[in-house]
């Protein structure tokens, strides 16, 4: 077990631990979704609100942990696992801080959600980004569009260019701590831009290769 699996481990057992010791101090009724103006505009059962993140948490890990050995590519895989590997630590992470601020803003101390959100999602968004750019190409991981799957050129370019969106994503995230009422929308909006532009991009480029090929082929 290296240091990453073992860091994953830990902020499962934190998230379970941390629901146990709070739970008798919490209200029958939970917030537990928050609109994007930081308002509170869903509940939950006391039960379900300090244990559902946990739950979700391990078996999330487990899943992404173990599925990338089904892919018949794993080879590749090896090659950036070690990216992978803090990916997901750094998404249990965030998970937790989130749940975190479940229980704390539950406890009565409210406070702007969004502001709060922001530095979480530029963390995880610059962790997006280093994995991204260094996936090789497997069945799994990554920017997986027909284009990417079928050419390893279109792979590394649309990779290479779609982690450097990403981590750009992840420093504008940031700013939301200053401007928490319109942050998360620019950061969705971005994140959504980056998905068009990987079909788009990936689309054209292997267009181009194909093009390519065929006017060798003619010689």
């Amino acid at each position: 077990m290296n240091k990453m699996q073992l860091g994953i481990i830990l902020v499962i057992l934190a998230s379970f631990a941390i629901s146990a010791y709070y739970y008798p101090s919490m209200p029958g009724r939970l917030a537990s979704h928050w609109n994007l103006q930081g308002d509170a505009d869903g509940y939950s059962g006391k039960l379900f609100g300090m244990f559902f993140v946990p739950a979700l948490l391990a078996v999330m890990c487990f899943i992404l942990y173990f599925i990338p050995n089904l892919d018949p590519l794993k080879a590749n895989v090896a090659k950036f696992r070690e990216h992978y590997d803090r990916f997901i630590l750094i998404l249990a992470l965030f998970m937790l801080y989130i749940h975190a601020l479940t229980i704390y803003w539950n406890l009565g101390r409210q406070f702007d959600f969004g502001q709060y959100l922001s530095p979480a999602f530029g963390i995880l968004f610059l962790a997006v980004g280093k994995l991204v750019e260094n996936a090789k190409p497997n069945w799994f991981i990554g920017i997986r569009t027909p284009w990417t799957l079928s050419s390893e050129k279109v792979w590394e370019k649309t990779h290479r260019i779609g982690g450097k969106l990403f981590f750009a994503t992840g420093i504008v995230s940031f700013m939301g701590i200053f401007f928490p009422q319109i942050s998360l929308l620019i950061v969705l909006a971005m994140a959504l831009a980056i998905i068009v532009w990987s079909l788009v991009f990936s689309f054209v480029e292997y267009k181009k290769e194909m093009g390519g090929k065929q006017r060798v082929d003619k010689k």
